[in-house]
Order: C-alpha cells, then structure tokens, then sequence
C-alpha cells in the first residue's frame, strides 16, 4: 500500500470505528479472563477447603470441573472473539479497503 492509502485507511471514520469496536471488545473479553482466571487462583491461594471438597463419593474434588471451566470459558469467549472477527470486523476491512483503494 502507499503511503496515500494508508493515509485514506486512517482518515476513514469506518477505521475509527472498527479501531474502537475492535478495542473495547478485545479489552472486556481480556477483562473478564482475568477476573475468571486470577478468581481461580484466589480461590486455591485463600479457600482451599471449598476447593478440596468431594463431589459425591469418589475422589475428584469440586476444584477439577471448576479448573475445566476455566479453560471451556477460554475456549468459549475465544470463539465470540473469532465469530466477531469474521463477520463484523472483517465486513469493515472490507468496506475501508474498498473506500481506500477507489
């Protein structure tokens, strides 16, 4: 690209637009990792008894399905982030690269 579109690309309120949606939206899916990751920590730093409790008779304890949700909560808020990605975000790539290059 030369510098006059990429010049066009950053005038472009589309651009701005996706810069913000794509930032905020990234920002709240860091957030709330954090919280759910350094929640768990907290949990086994501070109450390691709730965490070694039983579940039923056997010997796996309510810490184990509790971590797996942990990584299915990655898992899963990777997802939104992609489907996002791939249609909205994407569809304003488009449109900007379309205005751009006229």
């Amino acid at each position: 690209m030369t510098d006059t579109v990429t010049e066009r690309i950053r005038a472009n309120p589309k651009y701005l637009e996706l810069k913000r949606k794509r930032d905020g939206f990234g920002w709240l899916l860091a957030v709330c990792m954090l919280v759910v990751y350094y929640g768990y920590i907290a949990l086994i730093a501070f109450n390691k008894e709730f965490l070694s409790l039983p579940l039923g008779t056997g010997v796996t304890t309510i810490g184990v399905p509790i971590g797996m949700g942990v990584i299915v909560f990655t898992i899963v808020i990777t997802g939104i982030y992609v489907r996002r990605a791939n249609t909205e975000f994407d569809e304003l790539t488009r449109q900007i690269l379309e205005e751009a290059i006229k």
